[in-house]
């Protein structure tokens, strides 16, 4: 029968020949003690040897962190029906082991008014903490940038006044939805209709829409509220949205949809209603998520770019919790416009040309 007996610092520290202090010390790098490189190195190898697993909570008592990094979703609802988000908590999970740090999600539901996500600060849970997507009424974070606690924020706030001490990662939504709608009046479109990603009350979708108005301004289009539409995250709501937009009269031409998801549900929509994509109906999404080349048709989207934003945002992290400050305040990743199918650009290149 095996021992399972765990290994204490005491039995490293006796086998040693040195103090328990000593032990916990080396085990813990804990900086400005005066040991020699020597002890550090036979400390080092008896607790290998003697397979010696630290004590999480003792090893934050001795070093003054916990090793974890707070990551608080404001809107979780994309996690049951979104690709996008998974990308980035795949990058920021893997950045932060790869860093030795833990990843301790916490998700905030709008409805319920809640800011608990508070007690993993005072409490000391955590050393830092990312957050996706602000509310605008969010009280709480504020405060935490005014007291310079490790905060990164990714997207860019609405409503919330920044400064110094404010930290982002984001891409420019209104300036990329500009240009996927600039794409769609190129191709000679005039009634372009617009399906958000989520409920109009929500602040997400506010630099998206701004961006679609933009573009239909620049291009000598009226804006026309009845072509807008409100998804709820799901292809499902992209899909009945969609079935409402195509009843108007004069029917849309094409969509600049608020992301890939939605945009999924709405092409299923336009072929129910007995069009084709691209040649009766053109589609734009939001995100290029990967399973965005293989849809029927491959469709044309903004490259966001989930996996360097999830990098940088733990690289921004780690600094702030070294006491370091970051290079930029606020970092906008450039986010292409990816062509393919869905949009017709295609098609017309491949037309035959007229003598």
């Amino acid at each position: 029968m095996t021992n399972s007996k765990r290994v204490t610092s005491l039995e490293v520290a006796q086998k040693a020949g040195v103090s328990r202090t000593t032990v916990s010390f080396v085990l813990n790098n804990v900086p400005g003690s005066n040991i020699s490189l020597e002890t550090r190195e036979k400390v080092q190898k008896i607790a290998n040897d003697l397979g010696y697993i630290p004590n999480e909570a003792a090893r934050s008592l001795v070093s003054g962190q916990t090793r974890t990094v707070g990551l608080l979703i404001s809107h979780p609802e994309p996690l049951l029906v979104d690709a996008y988000i998974p990308q980035l908590l795949y990058s920021l999970t893997a950045a932060s082991h790869q860093n030795g740090y833990q990843v301790m999600l916490e998700t905030l539901h709008q409805d319920k008014q809640n800011t608990d996500y508070m007690h993993l600060v005072e409490g000391h849970r955590i050393d830092g903490l990312i957050v996706l997507n602000t509310w605008s009424h969010d009280t709480k974070l504020p405060k935490l940038v005014k007291r310079n606690f490790p905060l990164v924020m990714y997207g860019l706030p609405q409503n919330m006044t920044m400064n110094e001490s404010t930290y982002i990662v984001s891409i420019d939504g209104r300036n990329t939805s500009a240009r996927a709608t600039k794409h769609l009046t190129d191709l000679g479109h005039k009634r372009i209709a617009h399906i958000t990603f989520t409920p109009e009350k929500h602040d997400l979708i506010q630099s998206r829409r701004q961006g679609y108005k933009d573009a239909l301004e620049a291009a000598g289009v009226a804006y026309d509220p009845k072509l807008v539409a409100f998804g709820n995250y799901s292809a499902q709501s992209g899909y009945d949205a969609m079935k409402r937009l195509l009843q108007i009269k004069p029917q849309p031409t094409a969509l600049f949809a608020g992301n890939d998801t939605i945009a999924l549900g709405a092409m299923a929509a336009v072929r129910d209603h007995g069009l084709r994509i691209p040649e009766d109906f053109a589609v734009v999404g939001f995100d290029d998520i990967p399973t965005a080349p293989f849809m029927a048709p491959a469709l044309t989207t903004i490259h966001a770019p989930a996996i360097q934003q999830g990098q940088i945002a733990i690289e921004m992290l780690l600094q702030l919790m070294q006491g370091k400050k970051p290079m930029q305040n606020c970092v906008l990743l450039e986010a292409p416009l990816v062509i393919r199918d869905s949009c017709g650009a295609n098609l017309k290149a491949r037309a035959p040309k007229k003598r």
